[in-house]
């Protein structure tokens, strides 16, 4: 998740945790008093009204798998943020002391309170989820990582081994044209042995016919 919105959340949930014990002591206050707790109350929930919009722009300005995570907690941010401007309304109203009173006799604003303190122990559970599951998609990014450099070297070194085995092919067709060729000298060297021996063997009889012949004459005379 953006260390940026984690930074944003962090300021927005101690804010928002002050000014809902600003509402409490607020509204038992009266007179000078009252005025300028409720002024402080106001200027934070400015404050805290630029922070949600600070976090609002954040996160759309990330992932899409991130920014609904983000966007579904500054909902409820936005919630919690209503409920504590509903809780200033009802400070500065008529009778307000009188009202704020009776609210609390009857557990009104302490259920608002308790449900504001609920809502934010959500939130924070809600954003140690959305931590968790940021590391894990970190911790898949690197391993994706991992697995794409090792995937890098193997097809590295299947092209190396591609390049030998042409090498050894060209090799390996370059001897056989030298024996081919071989082969070639070798058959004509055979058949000219062949053919020097069918000349001999025609001279060598032509002489013994020879020899005859003349033998034969000189025998008949």
């Amino acid at each position: 998740m953006s260390e940026v919105f984690e930074g944003y959340e962090r300021q927005y949930c101690e804010l928002s945790a002050n000014l809902s014990r600003k509402c409490t002591s607020a509204g038992i206050l009266e007179g000078e008093q009252k005025k300028q707790k409720v002024s402080e109350i106001k200027a934070g929930l400015e404050d805290a009204e630029a922070l949600i919009r600070k976090m609002d722009l954040e996160a759309r300005s990330l992932q899409p798998s991130v920014k609904a995570m983000l966007l579904a907690k500054l909902r409820e941010y936005k919630s919690d943020l209503n409920n504590l401007k509903n809780e200033v309304k009802r400070i500065t109203s008529t009778n307000a002391n009188q009202a704020a009173r009776d609210e609390l006799l009857e557990s009104g604003m302490a259920d608002t309170l308790m449900a504001s303190a609920d809502q934010r122990s959500r939130l924070l559970m809600s954003t140690e989820r959305i931590n968790q599951s940021s590391e894990r998609i970190k911790e898949s990014r690197r391993t994706m990582l991992e697995t794409e450099e090792l995937g890098v070297s193997i097809l590295q070194d299947l092209h190396q081994q591609r390049q030998s085995l042409l090498h050894a092919h060209n090799t390996l067709h370059g001897v056989d044209d030298n024996i081919g060729k071989s082969k070639k000298i070798l058959t004509a060297m055979s058949r000219r042995m062949s053919r020097n021996k069918w000349i001999v063997g025609s001279v060598i009889g032509s002489l013994v016919v020879a020899i005859i012949l003349i033998l034969y004459f000189k025998l008949a005379h």
